[in-house]
């Protein structure tokens, strides 16, 4: 798996990048796409909001990377100033000026010259709450009392319909809520916003196609047999997402009679990444071992028929808003946080790390099994009887 960190995009990467946050793809389709971590594709949207920045162009007034290697090779063979300006049509003073403030003609390099120019051109221009005090203040009361961008914009048209200072769109109040390097509205007022989202999503995102927080032909959890329910015969299961910092996670997979233990590293949180790798885990277990697996309404299962056929395992689902449902699981991700503590970077564990922390766990008394370790109760439970 990628490590995050750093992003190491390059400029056409980014755009790329932004036009399929922008077509609303998931963070780990982008990763995917340009061979980065879904953590280090967050980082860069986060330094963001969210929102694509402004494309940027070239002055045609400035000088272009093709000019200044002009210039390069002309303080190597020795012209004079007049001739290279001469030779690429600029006034002598524009050269001038070029290689003076770029280390003079010794020390002229045209990269380097051609980024220090790119770098010195950015001038961020003041967003309109930045400049108006009267206005950020309306708007972060506003906020505060829980109206949205949307509505505070309205109701400043509506209220100060003769005075066009008193006015902003709903955008700019998102753009000064998401990039916080604007330093115009607080980060608190994040917290007022309905959906929580630490950045400004697109309106055409879409999770696998599904409708949001709806699973396609799902099985209640009400439709298991009684086996599972009373956990006589192994082979039962229940499966969940432990998150991590920057958006990394691991699935977890507890047997539910012996609470034995399995780790699984996935790639991102989208359902491609998380059934496939779900797959090719229990296609390693021996046949039977797992005859069904229970899950919650998280949209990483939304591909549950595809896993279902190719392991060979019955799906069930939980009821909304009910992880209790899952209890085996959820007593096991507490154990866990012991070694995978709440906002560490999940990804920085290999499959062979995931492995020693599950057999930890497999290999210590539990209380429920009378101090047995869920490693010696499941092979028990498996044994074959004469």
């Amino acid at each position: 798996m990628a490590r995050t960190g750093r992003s190491g995009l390059s400029a056409e990467q980014k755009r790329e990048l932004w036009i399929r946050w922008k077509d609303g793809q998931s963070l780990s389709d982008i990763g995917r796409a340009l061979g980065k971590h879904a953590g280090s594709i967050f980082g860069v949207l986060r330094a963001k909001g969210g929102i694509a920045p402004p494309l940027r162009k070239r002055s045609a007034r400035a000088l272009t990377l093709e000019e200044r290697e002009e210039i390069s090779r002309g303080l190597v063979a020795g012209l004079s100033l007049r001739q290279i300006a001469a030779q690429i049509g600029r006034s002598p003073s524009t050269i001038s000026r070029e290689i003076s403030r770029n280390g003079g003609r010794v020390q002229y390099r045209a990269m380097a010259a051609d980024g220090r120019s790119w770098q010195q051109a950015c001038r961020p221009k003041c967003c309109l709450l930045a400049s108006n005090q009267a206005l950020q203040a309306v708007v972060a009361e506003k906020l505060a009392q829980h109206w949205s961008p949307q509505q505070v914009s309205g109701w400043l048209e509506a209220e100060y319909p003769d005075n066009e200072a008193m006015r902003v769109s709903h955008e700019t109040i998102y753009r000064s809520l998401f990039v916080q390097a604007r330093g115009v509205l607080k980060r608190e007022l994040l917290a007022t916003l309905r959906s929580r989202r630490p950045m400004r999503r697109a309106r055409t995102s879409t999770t696998e196609g599904q409708p949001r927080g709806q699973i396609i032909d799902a099985v209640s959890i009400r439709e298991r047999p009684a086996e599972v329910e009373d956990r006589a015969v192994p082979g039962h299961w229940e499966g969940d997402l432990l998150s991590g910092g920057k958006n990394t996670h691991v699935a977890t997979l507890v047997e539910r009679r012996s609470r034995f233990l399995m780790l699984v590293q996935v790639d991102g949180k989208d359902t491609e990444s998380v059934v496939g790798a779900l797959v090719r885990q229990v296609q390693q277990l021996p046949r039977g071992l797992m005859s069904s697996l229970t899950w919650d309404r998280g949209m990483e299962l939304a591909q549950h028929k595809r896993f279902a056929v190719a392991a060979d395992v019955a799906v069930y689902f939980c009821d909304p808003r009910s992880p209790w449902q899952r209890g085996s699981n959820e007593n096991t991700n507490g154990l866990l946080r012991q070694y995978l503590p709440r906002g560490s970077d999940l990804s920085v564990h290999s499959q062979d790390d995931l492995d020693t922390i599950a057999l930890r766990l497999n290999t210590r008394p539990r209380k429920t099994l009378g101090y047995k370790t869920p490693a010696a109760t499941l092979a028990q439970a498996v044994a074959p009887t004469g």
